[in-house]
């Protein structure tokens, strides 16, 4: 028989392990290396950094735009770049998360991204991202219909990114196309800085489905909102801050959301050319990592 001793120092150890049970129940999260962070350095590079910077996955732009100066990483056109990627994912263990960007565009035949996600799908990635660019409505869902099935037969999912200067700019116009188009493999992906900036509603996030968040992307910006479609851009592709440096409550939005990894999508020319992009990644992590142990879930 338990002597009192003994009783009260077994029910002791059991309060404090259901005191400290929500905790354990929070995962540590998982980061991935966003590619508009480090745009100036082709995936193998950008492997390598997010290898030595500590990063648990990586995110690939490898849909070639053609917009102004932009680096064509079209790996399926590309065997040596491929190659080399490959390389350095296998040295380096991480794997690859999502690729970017299949635009749902006028004049653009999904088809054309046939290639880019066979070779997302031989280096293992899981999600592509896409956007809509067109005000076609009904051809803006055929599109997106389309490449949910070309993704499919391929293994892999679409998540529909709303942005704030595109045609679907916010949260409900992305649920909208996600109702219509109706594909088990589309999700949505929210980005903190186009949710704040579209104003989104915390209790918008509160009836999505669960099983349609599959990561988001992270970075902070200042508080004050542009007015101007130029300002949004510059903001969003040049001018993102680290986690907690700005005015997003990145933790009230992401703990709306299941647990997913986060992306680090946080361009910042000024800082890119004071650091380097190595340097650059690696405290977009390390702020990320800090700004996720002080804002804990739950």
């Amino acid at each position: 028989m338990m002597n009192r001793r003994a009783f009260l120092k077994t029910a002791a150890a059991l309060t404090t392990t259901a005191a400290l049970q929500p905790f354990a129940k929070a995962a540590t999260p998982k980061f991935s290396l966003a590619h508009l962070t480090v745009l100036g350095c082709a995936p193998p590079e950008l492997t390598r950094i997010a290898a030595r910077a500590g990063y648990d996955f990586v995110s690939y732009r490898i849909i070639f735009m053609g917009l102004a100066n932009e680096p064509n990483y079209d790996l399926a056109h590309h065997p040596a770049m491929l190659r080399e990627t490959k390389a350095a994912l296998s040295a380096s263990g991480l794997k690859l998360h999502d690729i970017e960007l299949a635009r749902i565009a006028d004049g653009v035949d999904v088809k054309t991204y046939a290639p880019a996600l066979e070779t997302a799908a031989e280096l293992g990635a899981r999600r592509v991202i896409s956007s809509i660019w067109t005000a076609n409505r009904a051809y803006a869902l055929d599109s997106l219909g389309q490449l949910c099935d070309l993704a499919g037969k391929v293994g892999l999912g679409i998540s529909l990114e709303f942005v704030t200067w595109a045609n679907v700019a916010n949260l409900q116009d992305a649920l909208a196309v996600r109702r219509a188009v109706n594909r088990g493999n589309l999700g949505l992906l929210v980005d903190v800085l186009h949710f704040n900036r579209s104003r989104v509603k915390l209790e918008e996030l509160d009836p999505v489905p669960r099983e349609w968040f599959h990561f988001a992307h992270i970075c902070d910006a200042p508080r004050e909102i542009p007015t101007t479609r130029e300002g949004l851009i510059h903001t969003g592709r040049e001018a993102r801050l680290y986690p907690g440096e700005g005015a997003i409550d990145i933790a009230a939005i992401v703990n709306r959301m299941p647990e997913v990894p986060y992306s680090l999508e946080i361009p910042n020319l000024a800082r890119v050319k004071e650091l380097g992009y190595a340097e650059h990644a690696r405290r977009c992590l390390e702020s990320a990592r800090q700004y996720f142990a002080i804002h804990r879930r739950g």
